[in-house]
Formats: structure tokens, sequence, C-alpha cells
């Protein structure tokens, strides 16, 4: 399996050229069908153009692309590069996350049980950024802190209010899918954007 963190510090660079922020770098499928899933964002619209995407696609493709050259090839096997926006729904990767999507209802399971659970659902009520802790407040009223390493995966739960929250910017080809082929032998690129 890839090293995360390091496709993440080699990827990171390219995002940042663009002006755009990494919300997550994942690899899914296993050996059957390896995706590099990239999302990122623009941090002042925390919403991506498919023109974006597509500059971001290249960059990452080209940087590879030299790497490999060099024989330093940073995924030694074929498999998918995915680049797209967070969408709607987005997951909560970074600690800011929660306190930026305070007052939206989210999803959020544990690596370990804390108060005998290992999930969470409720309305995000901010962080204590001291103890790197996530609040969230419970269908009962109860406020949990959740400690930020503990969290194995989060995500905004669809509600009509995130609906009015995160109405794109521009519709226009929010749902294009394009598929290109991707320079790296083997590997399939498709450029999403989730409006």
């Amino acid at each position: 399996m890839a090293n995360i963190a390091a496709l993440t510090s080699l990827i990171e660079p390219e995002a940042k050229a663009l002006g755009l922020e990494l919300v997550r770098v994942k690899m899914f499928g296993g050996t059957s069908d390896p995706t590099l899933q990239v999302m990122a964002e623009r941090p002042d619209t925390r919403q991506l153009t498919i023109d974006a995407c597509a500059d971001l696609s290249r960059r990452i493709s080209d940087k590879f692309d030299a790497l490999e050259a060099e024989g330093r090839d940073p995924i030694e096997h074929a498999y998918r590069l995915e680049v797209s926006s967070p969408g709607i729904d987005r997951p909560l990767t970074r600690l800011q996350d929660y306190q930026d999507w305070a007052g939206h209802e989210a999803r959020i399971n544990l690596a370990e049980k804390l108060d005998g659970r290992k999930q969470f659902k409720g309305d995000l009520a901010g962080i204590e950024p001291e103890a790197k802790a996530v609040r969230i407040t419970d269908a009962q009223g109860v406020q949990h802190s959740v400690p930020f390493d503990l969290i194995e995966d989060a995500k905004l739960t669809m509600t009509d209010r995130l609906i009015a929250a995160t109405a794109p910017l521009s519709a226009a080809g929010a749902d294009d899918i394009l598929y290109q082929e991707a320079p790296t032998e083997g590997a399939e690129e498709i450029i999403e954007v989730e409006g």
C-alpha cells in the first residue's frame, strides 16, 4: 500500500501552487482497483471548479511522471487518479474542519470506544484547541468532547441546512465527469466535481 504521508507531501505543494488546500489524500480499492483519491478546495469558497480540478490533476500527473522518470515512482503499480471536490457531505479530516462546520450535523466514527461508544452523531459544537478535541452535541442535547486523535472517519450529514450553506457559486459543470488518458502508463485519470 502507498505511503499516504509521502504522497500528501508530494501533492500538497501542487495544490498550494494553484491556491488550493488539500482536504484528503487516500488510497482505496485494494489490489483489484487501486485509486488515489485527492480532494481539494479553494479556502475562500470551500468549493472547487472543474477547471481547478483538471489543473490539479495535470500537475499531480506531471509531478509523478517526473519522479517515475527519475526512478522514484511514488506508486509502483497501476492506479487511477481521482481528483475531486469534497462534496456537500464532505469528510472532516482536519481539526479546523470541525470548527468551520460548527452547527452542522456530522457522524464521527472512532478507532476505539469512548464512553462505551465508537460512533457519535449530532451537531458539531466547535473544538477545544488546547486539548485537540472536537465537541459534538447528540440528539439528547448532551455535549461530548472527542479527542481528535481517536477519530478514524468523520463526515457531514446531508441536511437541508447544509445544502443551503453550501450552495455552489456556479452550478456550471457541476455534474460533469471528465475522463482523460493519464500520462502514467497503466493509470486512468478521473476528474470529478460534485455540486
